[in-house]
């Protein structure tokens, strides 16, 4: 299969994933680069962050008019993590991959792992979020404030810097199980979340690092990624908030194991 119809079909499946679940997008796209296209590990965050900072803000127009999206809480989150991610992006380069590889695959397992256990309780609440509701119903969304609202935008923004991911693999379940916020609202937020902590941390390392990106991959890579953001956005709409929980969370174990073994192998 060439390089093109590769990059294509690998952009494609991202879009869609972050169009619809509002993440997966970066946490797709780097092991696609490095094992499918034979991008250089150094230099596959680096184009993970432009083909998700372009699908990002495709999915986010996509979603604007929905009212799905919490703009304040967005924007709160988002800032927080600002200034981590620059600090973890200029480190990232010194850290041996198979580190980045193993840390990436354990956080995406225990953030599949808060997206199932919210799925679990969801089924025992009231519906409210496209036939279920998201979470504990005894605590309501947002309850734990600026302070949490801050600590896990801080946490996000420092992981974006350090794998070149945009964050929403782990911004929806925090989202939804620190913040509480309905499934569907979650998914429209993380865009915001992702798309400040990709632009910033793709600023610092192409200020730090100098990394060139090859047009003939990223370039087909995101425009397919793009239309898919377009498709993913009309899929989450026929999907309840408990289905979509459960897609992310598969998306986000089959990754990781598929990591971990690379890894070991």
């Amino acid at each position: 299969m060439s390089v093109l119809i590769t990059a294509l079909l690998c952009g494609a499946v991202v879009g869609v994933a972050l169009g619809a679940l509002g993440g997966g997008g970066g946490v797709l796209a780097v092991p696609a680069l490095v094992y499918l296209l034979g991008v250089a590990p150094s230099e596959a965050g680096t184009t993970s962050l432009v083909i998700v900072t372009a699908t990002s803000v495709t999915a986010l127009v996509r979603h604007a008019g929905t009212g799905n999206i919490s703009w304040r809480t967005g924007s709160l989150f988002a800032a927080a993590g600002v200034l981590p991610a620059i600090g973890t992006s200029a480190l990232a380069h010194r850290i041996p991959q198979p580190v980045l590889t193993s840390a990436f695959a354990v956080l995406a397992a225990l953030a599949a792992a808060a997206m199932l256990r919210g799925t679990r309780t969801a089924q025992r609440a009231p519906a409210g979020d496209g036939g279920a509701a998201v979470g504990p119903p005894a605590r309501p969304a947002g309850r734990n404030g600026p302070l949490g609202t801050v600590a896990a935008g801080a946490g996000l923004g420092a992981v974006t810097g350090l794998l070149g991911v945009g964050g929403g693999f782990l911004a929806v379940p925090a989202l939804v199980s620190v913040l509480r916020l309905p499934m569907r609202k979650a998914v429209g937020t993380s865009l915001v979340v992702i798309l400040v902590n990709s632009v910033v941390s793709l600023a610092t390392r192409l200020t730090v690092t100098g990394i060139s990106l090859d047009p003939a991959i990223f370039g087909p890579f995101v425009g397919a990624a793009v239309l898919g953001a377009w498709d993913g956005r009309r899929l989450a709409a026929k999907l309840t908030g408990t289905a979509l929980q459960r897609a992310f969370a598969v998306v986000l174990l089959t990754v990781a194991a598929f990591m971990l073994i690379g890894v070991i192998a």
